[in-house]
């Protein structure tokens, strides 16, 4: 019974490739996850979280809903189109449980040709932005290339000023946004290492400019996705996780997702 159960956990080992914002099994290896049934679709909490039929609730990995407005939601009503009393598939490539007992995954309709893939199409439309975690990490890269055209064209959230990337040059704009989740774009001007904290600084003044710092323990995470530190003294980045103020502006980041190469 015990080989059987095995066999079956690995027929559903499938890695996939993604074609548009579609779901197609061509290029494998682009986002490898596991997949299993889900469900059908019987309520949607908001624009992040889903309610199974039977009970259990889904939550969207990779992903941040835009935040709704007084009177409109409009990440909540793209996400009941999408999948409201449709079924859906689930693919995991993380942690699969948060503290609430929520399921954590990627999210397909099924019934179509080729199957839509849910945090696709919701960053594509300017209604979520790629929000990842150390130990959810699949299917970030092709989220963060949506959500550059997205932000291009101004698509959703992208229109308005509150969600724009921001400067690290911006200081005031920056500690304005302390506690919230953002983007900032800027240069690294000096890299150092002090104990167990590898400091990205990005201007001469590190106790008041912004910083992006990593625990020395996740550095053999970014070393493995081919970043080099001293390489990066000079290079132009885009930075995203939560604001806090410590000696002026800071994100802290822990796995290579959170920053983009630019040049």
């Amino acid at each position: 019974m015990g080989r059987v159960l095995a066999v079956l956990a690995l027929a559903g080992m499938l890695s996939f490739g993604f074609s548009g914002f579609g779901w197609a099994g061509q290029t494998a290896g682009t986002c490898p996850l596991e997949t299993f049934e889900g469900g059908v679709v019987r309520r949607v909490l908001d624009g992040n979280t889903v309610v199974l039929e039977g009970g259990g609730q889904v939550r969207l990995t990779g992903i941040g809903a835009m935040a709704p407005f007084p009177g409109t939601d409009a990440a909540k009503a793209k996400l009941e189109a999408l999948v409201l009393k449709r079924h859906i598939r689930l693919g995991y490539g993380g942690w699969r449980l948060d503290r609430y007992k929520r399921k954590l995954a990627q999210i397909f309709v099924s019934g179509n040709a080729k199957p839509l893939w849910v945090q696709g199409e919701m960053v594509r439309s300017g209604l979520a932005r790629v929000v990842s975690f150390a130990d959810n990490r699949a299917c970030i890269e092709p989220l963060l290339q949506l959500e550059r055209r997205a932000r291009e064209n101004r698509r959703g959230m992208w229109a308005l000023r509150s969600y724009r990337v921001v400067s690290a040059s911006d200081r005031d704009e920056l500690i304005q946004r302390t506690g919230q989740f953002g983007i900032v774009r800027g240069q690294i001007v000096a890299v150092a290492r002090k104990g167990s904290r590898i400091f990205l600084n990005f201007d001469r003044d590190w106790r008041h400019d912004f910083t992006v710092l990593i625990a020395a323990r996740n550095w053999k995470m970014f070393a493995g996705k081919g970043f080099d530190l001293e390489s990066l003294r000079g290079r132009k980045v885009q930075v995203r996780g939560w604001l806090r103020q410590w000696n002026g502006p800071m994100i802290e980041i822990d796995h290579p997702e959170q920053i983009e190469l630019l040049n």
